[in-house]
Formats: structure tokens, C-alpha cells, sequence
């Protein structure tokens, strides 16, 4: 299994049906924003971190400056969160995560940020929670902070 990261993909149309085969309303949000090249204006700086092996895709997420909860001065924020109903129960967020901490390094930031309804899935991560936020859209969201070493 491997990590890519779908704006350095040369087959984006290929990973981009692919991440439009999701099942999940988001899921479904985020292929149309990236088909329309709209996920950086929502977003901000934005990548689409793909857990893959071969052709299949995996699981998938975002890493970006913006998410739902708005305005904040947090960032970064990780998002769309979602792994195909085959792969659940393998830790496969796990293997996003841990690319998500490579980046941190490289990047030098030391936390990031989730926003979420679930309860019970982030900390299995190391997640922790931290407040309930409103969204863009008025609800309330539990936030989430995935510190980094």
C-alpha cells in the first residue's frame, strides 16, 4: 500500500472516479469540487491524500488550510476522512495519518485539526478531543486535535 497524493498524479481522472465511486455524501462533495477545480477556493492550500494499492483506492483524505469551521486560525485541518466499506476495520486512516505526520515534519507544524460528528473513531488515532465548533452551516461540530512529535 502506498500514499499518493492526487494533484501529483499524472492518472488524476482515473483517482478522481475513483474517489466519486464513495458511498458518503462528502465523499461525493469532494469529487464534485475537485472535477470542477473548486477544492482550493473551499479549502485553501489543499492536498488529497489517496491510501492505495494498485488501482484500488483505499481510503482517502484532505489536508488543508480550511475546512467547515469558519472563521478560524486554526489550520491545518484534516478532512473528507473515508475509507471504502471493503478496507474498513484495518486501520487504513492509521496509514493516512502517518502521512499526514511526514508531512508535519517537513512542513513544521505540530497539530492538526478534525472536524466530525463521530465519536470514538479519532481517538483510536491518537486524537484528542478539543471543543465543539459551529460550521459554515450553523451546526455544532466536535473538534478534534491530532498532535504531532
Amino acid at each position: 500500500m502506498k500514499v499518493l497524493n492526487y494533484f501529483d498524479c499524472i492518472d488524476r481522472e482515473y483517482w478522481l472516479e475513483e474517489i466519486g465511486k464513495s458511498d458518503w455524501g462528502a465523499g461525493k462533495y469532494l469529487y464534485t469540487l475537485l472535477k470542477e477545480n473548486r477544492l482550493r477556493e473551499i479549502a485553501g492550500e489543499a492536498r488529497v491524500l489517496m491510501l492505495t494499492e494498485g488501482t484500488e483506492l483505499i481510503s482517502f483524505c484532505t489536508l488543508s488550510e480550511r475546512d467547515e469551521i469558519q472563521p478560524t486560525e486554526l489550520k491545518p485541518w484534516i478532512g473528507f476522512v473515508y475509507t471504502f466499506p471493503a478496507r474498513r476495520g484495518q486501520r487504513c486512516v492509521g496509514r493516512l495519518l502517518d502521512r499526514i505526520a511526514e508531512i508535519s515534519e517537513e512542513e513544521n507544524f505540530t497539530r492538526a485539526y478534525i472536524s466530525t460528528d463521530h465519536v470514538g473513531l479519532y481517538e483510536k488515532y491518537g486524537c484528542e478531543f478539543l471543543c465543539e465548533m459551529k460550521t459554515v452551516g450553523g451546526e455544532m461540530s466536535r473538534v478534534y486535535i491530532k498532535t504531532f512529535k
